[in-house]
């Protein structure tokens, strides 16, 4: 099946395709940083379901988590020592000192059908990730970044172009 553009595609399609995406992207991170200590950042809760994934996966590691609020499924809310909850440009950065220059692994779900918030979104995100990214850590966003100092990398199999992007910082 070839990629059709993005005016012939419904927005189930386009949900199921990010999804599946990310779910190829997740799968490749687990897989790249199995041997790398290191906490991981989620920003964008949302119902809950991409944490719960990386909990599942990533036994055993740190996972901080940053929304605006708690609007998880019972069952996938992270733990309140993790879940920091107000604008992201303030709570992250506040973190700063703890997770500078250790996160492993940055998943970034903030995007919406607003493309003007999403331009906003991208720029706060590529803004606030590089300073809490350990040398080789990876980087997941449903919205295409420009990380300073980062490379882009190739999607995995099963993952469609353009719903999501995958970033390394060398090492």
């Amino acid at each position: 099946m070839s990629d059709t553009s993005p005016s012939e595609i419904s927005r189930l399609e386009k949900t199921l395709f990010r999804l599946q995406a990310q779910h190829a992207c997740l799968a490749y991170a687990f897989e790249a940083i199995a041997d790398r200590p290191g906490p991981v950042v989620e920003l964008g809760l949302g119902l809950g379901r991409t944490f719960d994934h990386l909990r599942r996966h990533l036994r055993g590691r740190e996972i901080f988590v940053f929304d605006r609020v708690n609007k998880a499924y019972e069952d996938c809310r992270p733990d309140p020592a993790h879940l920091f909850l107000g604008e992201i440009e303030e709570t992250l950065p506040a973190l700063g000192e703890r997770l500078a220059g250790r996160v492993v692994l940055a998943n970034s779900d903030l995007g919406s059908f607003d493309r003007e918030l999403n331009r906003r979104v991208a720029a706060m995100s590529a803004r606030l990730l590089p300073p809490v990214m350990a040398p080789g850590g990876i980087v997941m966003s449903d919205l295409p970044l420009e990380l300073d100092g980062f490379e882009a990398l190739p999607l995995p199999p099963g993952a469609r172009e353009g719903r999501y992007y995958l970033y390394r910082r060398p090492s």
